[in-house]
């Protein structure tokens, strides 16, 4: 399956798609990244004149691209409109901000894929090559 085409395949829309573009893809993990435009509603009140990049949206780009955009290309054929893949668990340490017209890129590796569950170990990096944030995040095919 072409990159483009498991994008294509995600069960989301602007302005809560969170993949730009998939680097590389295996069995085993994904790379992608993803840039924060400045104009996004939640840098309105996050924090006042100092808008910064919630941890709930930081989770959700990792979630996107190391678990769902993994969890399409290794179901392949088989995931179509009718399955979902659910955040089912999250464990994130965040080491630094990530700030608007930031791009971040997300490196993902499979832990593993059974029973309709699919745990990875995700890393988010800034432009700098900077561990932004990293942890472990699991999904259900639904």
């Amino acid at each position: 399956m072409k990159k483009e085409e498991i994008i294509s395949k995600l069960p989301y829309a602007k302005p809560f798609l969170f993949v730009d573009e998939l680097v590389s893809i295996t069995e085993n993990g994904v790379e992608g990244s993803f840039t924060f435009d400045e104009n996004l509603d939640f840098y309105k009140g996050h924090f006042k004149n100092f808008p910064v990049t919630p941890g709930v949206i930081l989770t959700e780009v990792m979630a996107q691209i190391g678990v769902v955009c993994l969890g399409v290309f290794l179901l392949d054929d088989n995931f179509n409109n009718r399955h979902s893949i659910a955040l089912t668990s999250t464990n994130i340490d965040f080491l630094k901000p990530v700030y608007p017209r930031e791009k971040v890129t997300v490196i993902s590796e499979k832990m593993y894929f059974r029973f309709g569950k699919l745990k990875c170990k995700v890393i988010m990096k800034n432009g700098n090559d900077e561990v932004v944030c990293k942890g472990e995040i699991a999904g259900m095919i639904v």
